[in-house]
């Protein structure tokens, strides 16, 4: 399979065997290829895929890595958010679900995907999520947005039925858009390390 990986898409892949450089015993105890692994931020001089695989507990995380010939099937979290998706989820009734449901009921000027637990629920039909879980979010922002418009959204999950937390997504990495709301700085997640910045769609410092 031949696509450009972005953080935060979900991979099956073709075997156990192609879940590479991982050294967390859990591991090998509690993930199989049927359940994805979710694509993470990291550099790889050799081509790798930088790869994160979640256990049953919470605590349990692990990185490693995998080569794009052994992808099987991406589901991406623009692809999660979508609202027939949403309304035919066993998990409909939980707030998580029902949040994004009521986010998909406006029209956005930008696209956006769920992430996070609920994601992953969403996606694997597993039961990650439970009534207090928290929303977390992704918007795809190739272009700087409009602080009004960014503003609307983070109002409007702000009376949503659970707890939400929105990624914005820039070419270079993702900030926390509450963050950049409130300080007008933000600490972007890159591929390489977090960097301060107020220009989070600029290569120039901040």
């Amino acid at each position: 399979m031949t696509f450009t990986p972005r953080p935060h898409d979900l991979l099956w892949l073709r075997s156990d065997s192609a879940l590479l450089a991982i050294s967390d015993a859990w591991v090998s105890q509690h993930w199989q290829h049927a359940f994805p692994v979710v694509v993470r931020r990291d550099v790889n001089q050799s081509g790798l895929i930088p790869v994160g695989v979640r256990g049953e507990k919470r605590e349990q995380r692990a990185a490693g890595w995998t080569d794009a010939a052994d992808i099987e099937r991406v589901v991406t979290p623009e692809m999660l958010a979508d609202r027939s998706q949403l309304l035919a989820s066993p998990f409909v009734d939980y707030p998580p679900v029902r949040a994004a449901i009521a986010l998909s009921d406006s029209v956005w000027p930008w696209y956006w995907g769920v992430t996070g637990s609920t994601g992953y629920a969403l996606a694997t039909q597993r039961p990650t999520l439970h009534a207090a879980s928290d929303l977390d979010l992704l918007i795809r922002a190739p272009q700087p947005l409009a602080r009004d418009e960014l503003q609307q959204w983070q109002s409007q999950t702000e009376t949503l039925p659970c707890r939400v937390d929105t990624q914005v997504e820039t070419p270079l990495g993702a900030f926390a858009l509450n963050e950049w709301l409130r300080e007008g700085r933000v600490l972007l997640k890159t591929a390489t390390g977090p960097r301060l910045t107020a220009s989070p769609w600029s290569r120039d410092p901040a």
